[in-house]
């Protein structure tokens, strides 16, 4: 069973439920652990440069548009990049190239289905033999989307992204507190220490990031983004759901955008959807005159036949400075061993 993300996860300060304190303990484990798996763990070098996009926190924090994002400049810019991820919920054990036409969410997961509508994406549960078949298809560039707590494949350059949201008493990093007292997947400084840059990823409607949380990266380069909508939303009521790891941001930007929401309805992360609830969402629409509208990513996840009865509404991260986002892939990318 999926459970929905605490919110209280998220709060600097304010009450907390006494499980908090509870699981205070399970937090050192799984803390002491990560960092035993990333210190013993021996890189494969598959040969191409990869660039690893992940997060510190446990969902939430905007990496899957970044890696679409990431993808998409280093083909512009004429390398032939692949995307890598583990296909979190999917069924397919891979190495696998998604097929969008093919493959279901349920076999592939709902990220990887999303990003291979754009181009090249592999699923692979182990992450080498995934670089590995990439790399014999023709990549010359390998993206891992989660990729910064995974230490099998040695990496050229490593983005950290980081929600850059700080409103309604809501803080990136909580208070800190690792997994499950808190959203943290290891402690800050040491995922820091192995970062490259941080990618600050701040909503459309929000002007400036807050001082307070680009002094908390120290020495560690950080680079500003923005979530914008790729269209506007439909127009009219809408009803909208989303079961994303913060489906509240999805109320939020739409609202900003001008969409007029007659409800939201919020579901856990990689939520999959029953027949009932997709009837219930549509009676609920039907009641107040409705359309239906989601997310791509959940949108991917819909059974066929009511992909054509909801409208997905795209987002896309974009760099407030692209050219040097640019000029970090294009070095990371740059030839530094013989042929």
């Amino acid at each position: 069973m999926k459970l929905e993300t605490p919110r209280w996860w998220y709060l600097r300060d304010g009450p907390r439920p006494v499980a908090r304190t509870l699981l205070k303990p399970l937090s050192a484990v799984w803390a002491g652990a990560t960092a035993r798996r990333i210190a013993r763990a021996r890189q494969f070098d598959p040969g191409v440069p990869v660039i690893s996009i992940g997060n510190l926190t446990v969902g939430g924090s905007g990496k899957t548009p970044v890696a679409r994002e990431v993808l998409r400049l280093l083909r512009e810019g004429g390398v032939e990049a692949h995307g890598l991820s583990r296909g979190y919920g999917g069924s397919l054990k891979g190495p696998v190239r998604v097929e969008p036409e093919a493959h279901a969410a349920a076999q592939v997961g709902d990220e990887p289905l999303m990003l291979a509508r754009d181009g090249p994406f592999w699923t692979a549960r182990d992450r080498v033999a995934g670089a590995r078949a990439a790399v014999e298809a023709g990549a010359r560039a390998l993206v891992l989307d989660d990729g910064h707590q995974n230490p099998a494949l040695a990496k050229a350059l490593s983005l950290v992204v980081v929600d850059g949201e700080t409103r309604n008493d809501e803080w990136p990093f909580g208070d800190g507190a690792v997994f499950p007292a808190g959203p943290m997947r290891e402690p800050l400084a040491a995922g820091l220490a192995r970062a490259d840059a941080v990618v600050l990823l701040l909503p459309a409607d929000l002007e400036n990031a807050d001082p307070e949380l680009l002094s908390m990266f120290g020495p560690v380069p950080v680079l500003t983004a923005r979530l914008v909508a790729a269209e506007a939303p439909p127009e009219g009521p809408l009803l909208a759901f989303a079961g994303i790891a913060k489906p509240w941001k999805v109320e939020r930007a739409l609202k900003a955008a001008g969409a007029e929401l007659t409800g939201f309805v919020a579901f856990p992360d990689h939520a999959e959807y029953a027949q009932a609830a997709l009837k219930r969402l549509a009676d609920q629409a039907q009641a107040s005159g409705a359309r239906l509208v989601t997310t791509e990513k959940d949108w991917v996840r819909l059974p066929p036949a009511w992909r054509a009865r909801i409208t997905p509404w795209p987002v896309r991260a974009r760099y407030d400075d692209e050219a040097a986002a640019r000029a970090l892939l294009t070095a990371a990318c740059a030839p530094s061993r013989p042929s």
